[in-house]
């Protein structure tokens, strides 16, 4: 028995997704600590753009080693929430995020980048710095701004890319969504 880690479990959904040519981004916490401040994490995020079909054959591919709650993928499937899949050996969970028609939701997945994975030659598909920001803010503000992971991690991304960040395309998208707010705040406490 082989124990995985969050980002082995991340890779091996990854490549399950690629072959069945459904578009995904790694989100959450693993994704910022790739591009952010690491941090550890107990779960992997991942948002797809799967149909009922598509996550049909994923869940097919998943082989014994995946407790599958099937009964929950068509419901998030039709209502583009989350479903989650979890691994038997090591009890990770991996939040499987079904993208809908939401502006997050879409620019989550066209504006993806790939990374390479230190130390191999894999790379996955991870959500951009901006949309990670901006995702983070959303599930903030959904949490009536008590989850001090996502401001951390917001914090995080904005301090370690402050020179990189595309801050138009930050200010512009938070305005659409009615994160402009928590937006400045948070540049403002990361410049700080």
């Amino acid at each position: 028995m082989t124990v995985r880690g969050p980002l082995e479990l991340a890779c091996e959904i990854a490549r399950l997704l690629d072959d069945l040519d459904v578009p995904y981004a790694l989100g959450g916490s693993l994704a910022s600590s790739l591009v952010g401040e690491p941090r550890s994490t107990v779960d992997v995020d991942i948002a797809a753009g799967l149909d009922a079909a598509t996550a049909r054959a994923l869940v097919e591919r998943l082989d014994a080693s995946f407790y599958v709650p099937s009964e929950a993928i068509d419901r998030a499937v039709e209502a583009a929430t989350s479903f989650n899949v979890v691994d038997v050996d090591s009890a990770l969970k991996v939040d499987l995020f079904v993208t809908g028609a939401g502006l997050l939701d879409r620019r989550q997945l066209e504006r993806r980048r790939a990374v390479e994975l230190p130390g191999t030659d894999e790379r996955i598909w991870v959500t951009s710095t901006e949309d990670q920001v901006l995702r983070k803010l959303d599930w903030y503000r959904q949490t009536d701004a008590i989850s001090d992971r996502q401001w951390r991690d917001v914090l995080g991304l904005l301090s370690v890319n402050v020179g990189s960040l595309d801050l138009a395309y930050l200010r512009s998208t938070a305005a659409q969504v009615g994160l402009e707010v928590l937006l400045e705040e948070a540049l403002d406490e990361a410049e700080a």
